[in-house]
């Protein structure tokens, strides 16, 4: 099983190499200066297969290297901004900017786009990701939630003998300003903490929670959250108050056996990812799509 994993995650699918065949190669390995191929006793690999390979014989060798996939949702649906998923921000389609970083990262071995409109998969296809089946349309309503849109994905893999990855990414195409830095940081944090259930990107609120009310039925406010010890966090500054994240699109990596055994796209065991407030934009309404734009011509190319 390990040497399929590792197989699979250098995508030599279908090879009967073993480690102990492969590893006394490696130390010959030759890398081109221009990074365009391996090789390994005269057979060709490129850079994405040689990253996995390296990064595993450079570490612990009982230690085998995650297979990693990543999953882009986009429904051919949206009100607030029409056709936002395929909207060009910057000469491209919206979707094209989360499949262009996750094919940059070493990490993840295939991009997949689980989308209903043919449309979107074909630009999808058109922009490198793999789109190998249309999405139900009871996974596509205005309602449906993230989970049943990745138990679908998984259940598809094993239908059509796909390995299992280890960990898919959630990439929303609501958040184009990611870099290929930060995504590789979550793989790293997951890898040192295998009891972690799943990483989500964070970043800091603009607003404080225990500065926020709810209106009762009598008209009169009532303080959102309490703090222990502290009578009213409401008057208080916000230096004296715990210290909150906001929960954003920007990537969400979760292990498979949390999909399949704990029915979850998080877990119970959740590990951040800070993530640069000016980077955490979502994109959902006309606005934003106008600030998503100005902000990727002020940075320049995030990845």
């Amino acid at each position: 099983m390990k040497q399929r994993r590792l197989l699979a995650a250098c995508g030599l699918e279908g090879n009967r190499l073993q480690k102990d065949l492969v590893g006394p190669y490696f130390a010959a390995l030759l890398i081109n200066r221009n990074r365009t191929t391996i090789d390994l006793q005269n057979r060709q690999f490129c850079p994405h297969s040689a990253n996995f390979l390296l990064r595993f014989f450079k570490s612990d060798r009982d230690c085998w290297p995650m297979l990693i996939y990543s999953l882009i949702p986009a429904r051919g649906g949206s009100k607030a901004v029409p056709h936002k998923n395929i909207r060009p921000l910057r000469g491209k389609p919206l979707i094209a900017h989360s499949i262009e970083v996750s094919l940059k990262c070493p990490s993840i071995r295939r991009t997949f786009v689980s989308t209903d409109s043919e449309a979107i998969a074909g630009l999808a296809r058109n922009a490198g990701a793999e789109v190998p089946f249309l999405r139900p349309a009871e996974f596509a309503q205005d309602d449906t939630r993230d989970l049943p849109v990745f138990r679908h994905f998984l259940e598809w893999l094993e239908q059509n003998r796909v390995p299992l990855p280890d960990a898919i990414f959630q990439f929303r195409p609501t958040s184009p300003l990611r870099s290929v830095s930060k995504i590789e940081e979550a793989v790293e944090l997951l890898e040192k903490n295998p009891e972690a259930d799943s990483v989500r990107g964070v970043t800091e609120p603009g607003q404080n929670p225990y500065k926020m009310w709810t209106i009762g039925a009598d008209g009169f406010m009532r303080a959102l959250l309490n703090v222990p010890g502290i009578p009213e966090p409401f008057n208080e500054p916000r230096q004296s108050l715990p210290k909150v994240y906001w929960q954003i699109g920007y990537l969400d990596l979760i292990r498979t056996r949390t999909i399949l055994e704990k029915n979850s796209l998080t877990g119970t065991h959740i590990l951040p990812l800070k993530i640069d407030s000016r980077d955490s934009i979502d994109i959902d309404d006309e606005f934003s799509f106008q600030l998503a734009e100005f902000l990727m011509e002020r940075q320049g190319s995030v990845i």
